[in-house]
């Protein structure tokens, strides 16, 4: 039978029971917390300072890291400083340095350092903003910065949103609410066995990001029903292309239902034509979704709003500020017209949630987790911080070191460019061009191809810059991306002085 508490075995006796005076647990506390925090405060901030010295791309093979750690779990606890020596020591070594100046590979995802304090203020707090109860400063926060962001990149009233994890969550949650929009009541039936639901379609740029293919498989459309349509030779999709297919498939009985439209592809940046995108899909009665996962953040500029005309016709459109506003992974804000579709496409209510708070949001209801991360609280740090002025010189420096580089290879007859420069991507190629006497050049296309293979493969080896690659017009293409908070006009010109050494030392040795 179990013991009541009482003042001789428990309860208003803590001090003659000192197991019951603290957790049990050995978590740190009160100045041993502290103590730790500024230890690690401290390597943060040293690690900030000296990422340059490291070479920007990993310098480890497979399972290199893996064999470097323990098998099994501790039994007994370690000192924080035996950790951050194994941080040092095994954890470093196998890092890409997202946060290294030289990193100009793939979108950037780098942390100013206001977001990073506010990322580490939402750990300290834990807070879980499912539900407004759960958390009412997390989801009005989370309200109000993301109708900042609105208002920044000049996106009109009626738009509101959410902050997702990436750009890849928010599509698919505005594909599942584009389902939901067409009225087929899948969410309540499925899609499996029915005899009564035509194909449902899904249109895309070919230069269109992997998300909204994933994002139909996950949410049971298929990959069949996703039409790649062809784009021109600026790598923007087809209006007339888009047309012709929609038209194909409703002469064959199928229902189109969802088209994206791209402003900053993957590839190479190029800009959709949203604008007559738009028109399609009004026509035809389908939902139109915007990724500007990458360039979203350039409307803060005046000077390139045109770019993004059409856009504000959008159903719903993404925009990641922490790619191109240095927020910090992970911060995907998902912005649509209509919330009643959203939360009609995912919202469940079961008793354990019911809080009986009327006229308020709960964030669980428009996305397929429960659980959400404080994310609004770092973009809240870094646009309190920075403001709309430092947000904007930031942008405007990437663009211009982008132009500048781009200029660079133009005048150079060794290297030409593959598309135009949009915003600060630059793709590009070794030509095969010699530029002495005795060099070597290569003698077709695939050999070319092999050329700037080695090329990359060359300047990346060095650890001062990190470059990637795609492919355009079925050439190997090189990727310059300027976007990191730590990236530096001089970083920009040891990528091109280090592209121009290692090509000559290439054709010199061929």
């Amino acid at each position: 039978m179990t013991q009541e508490p009482t003042s001789e075995t428990g309860a208003g006796n803590e001090a003659s029971r000192p197991d019951q005076a603290a957790p049990p647990h050995p978590d740190l506390r009160g100045d041993d917390f502290r103590a730790a925090a500024r230890r690690v405060a401290d390597w943060v901030a040293d690690y900030r300072e000296r990422a340059e010295e490291l070479p920007v791309r990993a310098q480890v093979e497979p399972g290199e890291v893996a064999s470097a750690l323990a098998a099994s779990p501790p039994e007994l606890g370690e000192p924080l400083d035996h950790i951050l020596d194994d941080v040092d020591r095994i954890i470093l070594p196998g890092l890409t340095h997202w946060n290294h100046p030289g990193f100009l590979a793939y979108f950037p995802s780098s942390a100013t350092a206001p977001a990073l304090l506010g990322e580490f203020v939402t750990a300290g707090l834990g807070s879980n903003a499912m539900l407004w109860l759960t958390s009412p400063a997390g989801t009005e926060l989370e309200e109000r910065v993301v109708d900042w962001l609105r208002q920044a990149v000049g996106l009109p009233p009626e738009f509101r949103g959410v902050i997702q994890d990436t750009a890849s969550s928010s599509s698919f949650t505005a594909l599942l609410a584009a389902r939901q929009a067409a009225g087929l009541e899948i969410r309540r039936l499925g899609l499996a066995g029915r005899s009564d639901l035509p194909a449902l379609i899904v249109y895309v740029s070919d230069q269109a990001h992997l998300s909204i293919e994933k994002g139909a498989i996950a949410a049971g459309l298929g990959q069949t029903n996703v039409r790649a349509i062809p784009s021109d030779s600026e790598f923007c999709m087809d209006p007339e292309a888009l047309r012709q297919a929609v038209r194909s498939d409703r002469e064959a009985g199928r229902r189109p239902l969802f088209v994206c439209a791209t402003l900053g592809t993957t590839s190479s940046a190029s800009v959709d034509p949203v604008s007559e995108i738009a028109d399609i899909a009004l026509e035809e009665g389908m939902w139109l979704h915007v990724d500007a996962a990458y360039a979203g953040p350039a409307a803060i500029l005046p000077e390139l709003r045109e770019r993004f005309a059409g856009w504000e016709r959008a159903d719903s459109l993404v925009l990641n500020p922490h790619k191109w506003m240095g927020a910090l992974v992970d911060c995907s804000v998902l912005l649509f017209r209509d919330p009643g579709v959203f939360r009609a496409s995912l919202a469940l209510t079961p008793e354990y949630v019911r809080t009986g708070v009327e006229g308020v949001t709960n964030l669980m209801d428009y996305g397929l987790p429960m659980g959400r991360r404080f994310r609004a609280l770092k973009l809240w740090f870094l646009f309190r911080n920075f403001g709309l002025e430092g947000l904007r010189s930031l942008l405007r420096a990437h663009i211009e070191w982008a132009t500048r580089f781009a200029g660079w290879v133009e005048h150079d007859p060794r290297f030409e460019l593959l598309a135009p420069v949009s915003f600060s991507t630059v793709c590009f190629r070794a030509t095969g061009a010699a530029r002495r006497p005795g060099q070597t050049a290569p003698r077709n296309p695939e050999e070319v191809d092999e050329l700037n293979r080695r090329l990359l493969d060359a300047v990346n080896r060095t650890g001062r810059v990190f470059m990637s690659h795609t492919v355009l017009h079925d050439r190997y293409t090189l990727r310059l991306a300027v976007g990191s908070v730590h990236n530096r006009a001089a970083d920009v010109e040891a990528a091109y002085r280090g592209l121009s050494e290692a090509l000559d030392a290439l054709l010199n040795t061929d």
